[in-house]
């Protein structure tokens, strides 16, 4: 049984993370093992977020002026909030594979996304976009492409000079250079002189 102090600890700490949560999805794990739920905290936490499971009318007295106040206002039955700080998207995506995982148990029953309530269907489309790691591991491949394009030419200019017996670029041009300052021009090229012809 907890005591005043420690009901208004709780509500005080939730409420400060829905105003700080940019996702908010409400959800329930009754049922699910203490394994489960446990790897289940751990891949939430893993993408910067959160799973609290409390008492409905604490839900309903931490919600009370933020966006989450209608969401979890008049609980009925066991729930859990999951909470994204970051990334939206890899909160629901694990949500989601737990459903899939253990159909029946964990539930999605909605959410808010930057304060903007969703729909269950929207919090599955969401739970489906790429995480901001996947995002950002595309946006790298697509940069580094043209770097990895410059990395193979160089690549085969280095195999061509090493072919030719040259270890450097500079001395492929030097040994160019060289090579056309040693050729005489038409104008310096000796001239064979021909031999006068006899006066008759």
């Amino acid at each position: 049984m907890m005591n005043r102090a420690e009901k208004e600890t709780i509500i005080a700490n939730l409420k400060t993370d829905l105003e700080n949560a940019k996702g908010i999805f409400l959800t329930n794990l009754i049922g699910l093992s203490s394994n489960d739920a446990v790897a289940l905290r751990k891949g939430v936490r893993d993408v910067d977020g959160k799973i609290v499971i409390t008492r409905n009318t604490l839900f309903n007295r931490a919600a009370q002026g933020t966006t989450a106040e209608k969401m979890l206002a008049g609980l009925k039955g066991p729930h859990a909030v999951a909470l994204a700080f970051e990334d939206s998207a890899a909160v629901a995506k694990c949500l989601k594979k737990a459903g899939k995982e253990h159909e029946g148990i964990v539930d999605l029953k909605g959410g808010l996304l930057n304060g903007e309530e969703l729909s269950l269907a929207q919090v599955m489309e969401l739970a489906d976009l790429p995480s901001r790691d996947e995002m950002l591991g595309t946006l790298l491949a697509t940069f580094n492409a043209p770097i990895s394009a410059l990395a193979r030419v160089m690549n085969s200019v280095r195999e061509k000079a090493e072919e030719q017996g040259v270890e450097t670029m500079g001395a492929i041009s030097a040994e160019g250079s060289a090579a056309e300052a040693a050729a005489p021009t038409e104008a310096e090229a000796p001239k064979e002189e021909v031999p006068a012809e006899p006066a008759e």
